[in-house]
């Protein structure tokens, strides 16, 4: 028997949905075939998404290649007008397990079958399907949402995922019990759009509510880390949690994606430039050991420099960290696609000044830690993070998987030496 060949691309989301793809082919019995989870968030990912399928190919030759994820999703007839793909299949059908029953093994690819299974992913209506124990090493991620409810004027991401849907408070703490009794200290919960969690639930309960039910029921969980936020929709308790609970990470990764207010009027954002660094600062008051990282996008349709120069600055006034510099990329059925576009080797060199704007930031508070004691979750024998998310290099081994607490002597190349 052959094992299915995985390969995933863009967000950790997606690498989640590999793992229980990989469970689900598992138990269908499917043998010899590739799967690619693609990406959808710039033409750039698509573009690697095609070259990695022809590589996958050339790789494997006779091989089925199943495409499936968020690019396969929002353009099915890309990827099936492909020579070397068999079959496409869209977010929704491939956490079903009749899905991966009909496709057992390379002689099911031959029938009659249609060559694209892709329905409406705005007809979803029930929470994020399958969920598995232990994504992850030495740290579990557990879904607990998926899709938006949003219509940023960039982002083809609701095309891909659907509208937001969230997964009840019971079953997560339920699941977050089992990967404790496995022996995993630390837990990230993950989505699409994270701080929407609970909208589409009873009682509409908010993010803060999941977190403070977890720390409270799930007492053996030494670390809970939550993944990309909203910061407009952080909620009273979210804030409460973050001021009182030690066990939740002082590490937040916010989609702020802009620091002038006339163009994040113009992607249809929630916030204005002065909502983000009063969210900052407030909870930066609450945890003061609280760090950021954020997704910002260089060369928006109509940013002029001085616009730019307002997300520049953004990076200082919100005391970001870890940036996420993605160069404006136009997405063929968005509103952004259609207004006055920024020329190529402009939108470059911003993307440049804004990564060199990071790699500052970050280098500052890799300096501030000279000299101080973090406990680290050891990710492999020399390698583990802070609590702050910060990657840190030891020069002898320690126990993967375990929290140690060590003194930072210096650091280089964008990590912290202990």
């Amino acid at each position: 028997m052959t094992a299915p060949v995985f390969s995933t691309l863009g967000c950790r989301l997606n690498a989640y949905e590999t793992e229980a793809m990989k469970e689900l082919a598992s138990a269908a019995g499917l043998e010899g075939a590739v799967v690619v989870n693609t990406c959808a968030v710039t033409a750039e990912a698509v573009r690697k998404a095609k070259q990695e399928i022809r590589r996958l190919a050339r790789e494997n030759p006779g091989a089925p290649v199943i495409v499936t994820g968020c690019a396969a999703q929002t353009e099915p007839e890309t990827f099936a007008a492909m020579p070397e793909v068999t079959r496409v299949i869209g977010n929704h059908e491939k956490m079903q397990p009749e899905t991966w029953a009909t496709l057992r093994a390379p002689a099911d690819f031959l029938g009659e079958t249609e060559k694209v299974l892709v329905d409406d992913i705005m007809s979803v209506r029930e929470t994020a399907g399958h969920l598995i124990d232990g994504f992850g090493r030495h740290r579990a991620y557990v879904q607990v949402q998926n899709g938006c409810d949003h219509r940023c004027t960039f982002c083809i991401i609701p095309f891909g995922r659907g509208n937001s849907r969230s997964v009840p408070a019971g079953v997560v703490v339920e699941q977050i019990k089992r990967l404790v009794d496995k022996g995993f200290n630390e837990v990230v919960l993950t989505g699409v759009d994270l701080t929407s969690w609970g909208a589409d639930l009873p009682a509409t309960p908010r993010l803060g509510d999941l977190v403070m039910r977890i720390l409270r029921l799930v007492p053996d969980l030494p670390r809970l880390r939550i993944s990309s936020i909203d910061s407009i929709e952080a909620d009273e308790n979210l804030m409460q949690a973050i001021a009182t609970e030690p066990r939740l990470m002082p590490h937040l990764h916010l989609s702020l994606q802009a620091g002038d207010d006339m163009i994040l009027k113009r992607m249809k954002r929630r916030h204005l430039r002065d909502d983000a660094i009063r969210f900052c600062e407030e909870a930066r008051r609450l945890r003061p050991e609280m760090i950021f990282g954020a997704d910002i996008i260089a060369g928006f349709p109509t940013e002029t420099e001085s616009m730019f120069e307002n997300s520049l600055r953004l990076v200082r006034d919100c005391d970001l960290t870890f940036l996420h510099v993605f160069p404006f990329s136009p997405r063929k059925g968005t509103p952004a696609a259609r207004m006055p576009q920024i020329k190529g080797p402009e939108i470059k060199a911003r993307a440049a000044r804004l990564r060199a704007e990071g790699d500052a930031a970050l280098t500052r508070h890799l300096a501030a830690q000279q000299g101080q004691t973090h406990r680290i979750l050891m990710e492999s024998p020399r390698m583990g993070r802070t609590e702050q998310f910060t990657e840190v290099d030891f020069d002898r081994d320690q126990p993967e998987g375990n929290i140690v607490t060590a003194r930072i002597t210096g650091h280089a190349a964008g990590r912290l030496r202990a």
